[in-house]
């Protein structure tokens, strides 16, 4: 068992936890005391808001952590979107990010895997503005619980 993670939750706020979504109806705390796979309200990317190619490989692998009856679908769609991630980018940072990506969704490490990609949206964004092509990009197909 690794240690003890304690999350704070403000009154009406939601946090999604092995697939489930709990919310609080006051300030609380909550101690995991085992491995568990969460993501923040604050942290949930909107279809609508999937703006960009790594924006988008977030909300699909988003997916993979709060609708498992999606999980399937979206790690398919996963498998299809990394090669042609990898071989449309040219930055080394987010070349490394990617692999790394890969390899953490590979190991079932979902939320260290949306951490990674949300550490990347920074050097997206330099290389989107250097690049001609820096509009924004369509909204993504998929749809959560659609």
């Amino acid at each position: 068992m690794k240690n003890t993670l304690r999350i704070s939750l403000k009154a009406n706020e939601k946090i999604y936890v092995n697939g489930a979504v709990i919310r609080a109806d006051r300030k609380t705390t909550l101690e995991f005391l085992n491995d568990v796979q969460f993501l923040l309200e604050n942290h949930v990317l909107q279809p609508e808001d999937a703006t960009t190619p790594l924006r988008q490989l977030y909300f699909i692998v988003q997916v993979m952590l709060m609708a498992r009856d999606e999980a399937q679908e979206a790690r398919t769609m996963f498998r299809r979107s990394l090669p042609m991630m990898l071989s449309c980018y040219q930055d080394p940072a987010i070349l490394a990010g990617l692999k790394d990506i890969d390899r953490l969704v590979g190991e079932n490490q979902i939320y260290e895997a949306l951490k990674t990609i949300r550490a990347l949206y920074p050097r997206e964004a330099e290389v989107l503005d250097r690049g001609a092509n820096a509009e924004r990009f369509p909204p993504l197909a998929l749809v959560v619980g659609g």
